[in-house]
């Protein structure tokens, strides 16, 4: 069976392996957390890890590549900025230390040579512990907001900080703009102390808990990424393990989260969820603050991990959980907003097939338009394995609202695809197979340069009259 979604697809077969690819570790994993003194070095059975995942990109990943110096000097960017991409931690001297190995790295890989991925880690490490030391010395006098200056949020574009004073400077502001967000939302002095100072150190205690496996990670999937954004490398985890993080992933207010720098971001809304539902929480918002009920205390979440995060945004049905976001649609002059949601599961239902009926009036003629939503292409595969008749599926329910509509007369369809997540790439053939009497549907090309045809073997049609299909606008 096969499964399509947008930006990941699971490693089944090397020799089928198409664009979307997520690469998951053959060992069991250790776990080895660094204290506030001792550097991250590899593990010794990381080198021949580096050297499969260079193996299977390199031989089996749809998109051909040649490991050279020029996707060398890439992955070398690419990791520097999922570590600093606002420019923050590392000053320029380290960046030209390490610019002397920008196109060894293809090199590195083959040989399983990681001391420069460490090496580099290991430094914005102490940068990081540096700027969280320097923030209580900032804070040590009140701000005066008088001054005519400003801060630029993303740093970005900006060239890296030439000494430590011209970053101290930096900082002096970032930690005043933190600051006068926080006196805007109605704190005194001592409370806005008490909270940056908790915040930064939230930042530290996460650099210290940041395992060799992280650091692994964080550097392979600068290389996987680099050929393709959708394709990662990801830690072993136990079957168990991976059941507990999918629904931690999902369940409580219904939202996917990942890191960003020292946020939580919304990566995505789950249809049918609390957050769904409430149209409250939006992709891209940055969650800064959880409580729980309605008079729980508010927990600063800024540079926490993510699994300490949704720990927190968990919780029992029906019960209240409140969050401070900073809004994606304020952009970078965001403040701090509340928004209370109800904890519930994600069920089923929520996310299959559903139809209304619009009526609608042209030159005085009542037109009645069925429109069906379908969030994703869902199947329930265990079921079908066991020969269950019953089993649920998209094309199962789709075909079952289609006979309802023109049971109730109406004079045409549109099928609502507009955030569908995607799902069983079965699914989306047998559901276009509805329509269409059979035929091609979709090609999938393989890295061997095989083309898959996906084609309708079934000659009947559950609905032939007007159609309309609803997609989102790129």
């Amino acid at each position: 069976m096969k499964f399509v979604r947008p930006g990941l697809c699971f490693l089944i077969s090397l020799l089928s392996l198409l664009s979307f690819c997520t690469l998951f570790s053959s060992r069991t994993e250790a776990r080895f957390f660094a204290d506030s003194t001792s550097l991250l070095i590899p593990q010794d059975y990381f080198r021949e890890e580096e050297q499969l995942v260079n193996t299977v990109l390199t031989r089996y990943h749809f998109k051909k590549f040649n490991l050279n110096d020029s996707l060398s000097s890439a992955i070398f960017d690419r990791y520097i900025k999922s570590l600093d991409f606002n420019k923050l931690y590392f000053l320029q001297n380290d960046i030209s230390n390490f610019e002397s190995f920008r196109f060894n790295i293809d090199d590195y890989l083959i040989d399983g040579n990681l001391k420069l991925a460490y090496d580099i880690y290991n430094t914005y490490r102490d940068r990081v512990i540096e700027r969280i030391n320097y923030v209580s010395e900032v804070l040590q006098n009140e701000f005066d907001y008088s001054a005519d200056e400003y801060f630029e949020a993303r740093q970005d574009s900006f060239k890296w900080a030439s000494n430590v004073s011209v970053l101290n400077n930096i900082w002096r502001k970032r930690i005043k703009y933190d600051a006068l967000n926080l006196k805007l939302a109605g704190k005194d002095w001592q409370s806005i102390t008490e909270t940056l100072k908790k915040r930064y150190e939230n930042i530290r205690k996460a650099i210290y808990q940041t395992k060799s496996e992280d650091v692994f990670q964080l550097y392979l999937n600068a290389y996987t990424e680099t050929i393709d954004p959708h394709s990662n490398y990801l830690l072993p985890i136990t079957s168990e393990n991976f059941k507990i993080d999918m629904t931690r992933a999902l369940e409580g207010i219904g939202a996917q989260l990942q890191a960003e720098d020292e946020y939580t971001k919304v990566v995505e809304i789950i249809t049918g969820g609390p957050a769904f539902k409430s149209d409250l929480l939006h992709r891209d918002d940055k969650i800064i603050g959880v409580a729980q009920g309605e008079d729980g205390e508010m927990v600063d979440v800024v540079g926490w991990r993510v699994n300490d995060v949704v720990k927190l945004i968990r919780g029992p049905k029906g019960s209240i959980v409140r969050l401070l976001i900073l809004q994606a649609s304020e952009g970078v002059n965001a403040h701090p907003k509340e928004i209370t949601l109800v904890r519930d599961k994600v069920k089923l239902e929520d996310q299959s097939a559903k139809k209304q009926i619009l009526e609608l009036n042209n030159n005085e003629i009542l037109f009645r338009i069925g429109v069906v939503s379908i969030p994703a292409f869902y199947v329930d595969y265990e079921a079908e394995q066991k020969g269950d008749r019953n089993f649920k599926s998209t094309t199962r329910d789709v075909r079952k609202l289609i006979k309802e509509l023109q049971s109730e007369k109406v004079d045409g369809i549109v099928i609502d695809l507009r955030n569908n997540g995607g799902g069983s790439l079965n699914e989306a053939i047998e559901l276009t197979g509805l329509f269409i009497k059979d035929g091609p549907v979709v090609q999938v090309k393989q890295s061997t340069g095989y083309i898959d045809v996906g084609e309708d073997p079934d000659p009947g049609i559950a609905y032939s009259g007007p159609l309309a299909v609803l997609v989102n606008r790129f």
